[in-house]
């Protein structure tokens, strides 16, 4: 927390994160060390009773091992405490392998951690370029040496460790992406509902794993939920990061800029219409993403079904929605006949 400012800073830097929401993930990530520094003065075994009379079981905690934290970019320091709190408060030496796009934060947190006192060898970070990052998933993934592997990132990338890390039984972690659904009724408070909306939708400039990725309106609050929504994200301040009055900034990549535009691009063809954004603001650069709102989508549209990731907002209504669902249930029976 003494090097709050100078972790936003680096954060908001690597990441594009706004300064105001980089200063928050610091606050984020601390409380992790926090809780499972005072969580670790609390692990104890336990004695349960036995089958056989007289006897008694003894339950022991005991350290897993080497455990590999393999990180993303878009929580550059909270995800890395988040993983590594729990672990050295059990015992474990940590290994983390950072996303290639913010490997100086994963930096600092080391240079923290040696001068806060945790000894050499126990907080390891290995960085890497985009090309040699699957080889050193695979290392960290089949090597006898590590004993527990953490991953936070695409379902794709997932599978592929669970699969190496099955030759050395590791025990896994794995948060993977989402497709996140944010579901509205007639009964909803629409104001709330809006607020909610645009808390999920747009944090990070809608780079987190929970984002609200599908908003399914009932239809008797679809109007007057879809004009305050528009409303809202009109006034969203985009710009500069570092400046204390921007809301969102640009998106981590060129390729996900490509992948914003091309949902938006797939709805608009299959019958969706933009109500605000909907292209890059070139002005303030080439990452920038302007915050959209997509209404009139239906499920054969990308954005029902992939992950977007970025600032745009797909509205449904419910009636859409359980029509997607039974299409993709039924294609499933039809799949998977002996089902």
């Amino acid at each position: 927390m003494a090097n709050k400012e100078e972790l936003a800073k680096l954060i908001t830097v690597e990441a594009g994160k706004v300064l105001r929401e980089s200063r928050g993930e610091v606050d984020y990530g601390a409380s992790f060390i926090s809780w499972n520094a005072e969580e670790a003065k609390r692990i104890e075994g336990e004695v349960l009773s036995s089958l056989v009379p007289g006897r008694r079981t003894l339950l022991v905690s005991q350290p897993v091992g080497v455990a590999a934290l393999v990180t993303p970019w878009n929580f550059p320091v909270a995800m890395i405490t988040r993983k590594a709190g729990p672990a050295l408060a059990a015992g474990c030496a940590v290994v983390v392998k950072p996303s290639e796009e913010t490997p100086f934060s994963a930096l600092a947190i080391a240079e923290l951690a040696h001068e806060a006192g945790i000894p050499p060898g126990v907080f390891n970070v290995v960085t890497s370029s985009r090309d040699s990052t699957p080889s050193v998933g695979t290392t960290l993934a089949s090597s006898d040496l590590v004993r527990k592997l953490s991953f936070t990132g695409s379902t794709t990338v997932g599978k592929l460790l669970m699969a190496q890390c099955a030759s050395t039984v590791k025990k896994v972690s794995l948060e993977l992406g989402g497709n996140a659904p944010l579901l509205i009724f007639n009964s909803a408070d629409i104001d709330q509902a809006v607020a909610g909306a645009m808390a999920s939708k747009f944090r990070n400039t809608g780079q987190t794993c929970i984002c609200t990725n599908r908003i399914l309106v009932q239809r008797g609050v679809h109007d007057e939920f879809v004009e305050k929504l528009v409303s809202a994200v009109s006034k969203l301040v985009q710009g500069n990061p570092f400046d204390e009055s921007s809301q969102q900034g640009p998106l981590i990549n060129e390729a996900a800029a490509q992948k914003v535009e091309n949902h938006v691009n797939d709805a608009v063809e299959k019958g969706a219409e933009l109500l605000v954004g909907g292209a890059r603001a070139e002005e303030l650069g080439s990452l920038f993403f302007r915050p959209s709102v997509a209404v009139g989508v239906s499920g054969e549209m990308r954005v029902t079904c992939e992950e977007t990731f970025g600032p745009l907002a797909a509205v449904m209504t419910c009636i859409s929605a359980v029509l997607m669902m039974r299409k993709r249930e039924l294609r499933w029976q039809m799949q998977h006949p002996l089902a």
